[in-house]
C-alpha cells in the first residue's frame, strides 16, 4: 500500500498538528460533555501526546507508517506503567491513530513558511 508523505517545510506539520490538537482538546474539554471529560483527563495522556508531537516537529517528512509506528512506540511505553495499564494505553493509541487524516489534511492546508 503506497502512502503519501507529508513534507515538514518550515515546521508546517508541527503547526498543523498543534492546530488540530488544540481544536480536538478544545472540543474535548469544552464541548457537550466537557465537564465529564475533564474528570476523565489524565496527565499521562497529555505527556504521551506531547511526545508524539515532539517527534514530528523534528521530522523532515512524515508518512502514515511513521506516524503509526511513533504512536505505537509511545503508547507501548505508557502501557507498562501501573498507573496507566494496557487498556488505557490502547484507548489512547486508537484515538491518536484516528487523527491521522485530519493531521495530514491540516498539514496540506497550512501555508508554508
Amino acid at each position: 500500500m503506497a502512502t503519501e508523505k507529508t513534507k515538514n517545510t518550515g515546521g508546517s506539520l508541527g503547526l498543523a498538528a498543534t492546530a488540530v490538537g488544540a481544536a480536538a482538546a478544545g472540543f474535548f474539554l469544552f464541548g457537550a460533555k466537557g465537564a465529564e471529560n475533564k474528570v476523565k483527563l489524565k496527565s499521562w495522556t497529555l505527556k504521551a501526546k506531547g511526545e508524539v508531537l515532539e517527534h514530528f516537529e523534528k521530522a523532515k517528512e512524515v508518512s502514515e507508517e511513521s506516524y503509526v509506528a511513533t504512536v505505537d512506540k509511545v503508547t507501548a511505553k505508557y502501557s507498562k506503567l501501573k498507573t496507566v495499564g494496557e487498556e488505557e494505553a490502547l484507548k489512547l493509541n486508537k484515538e491518536l491513530k484516528r487523527h491521522w487524516k485530519a493531521i495530514k489534511q491540516a498539514a496540506v492546508n497550512t501555508p508554508k513558511k
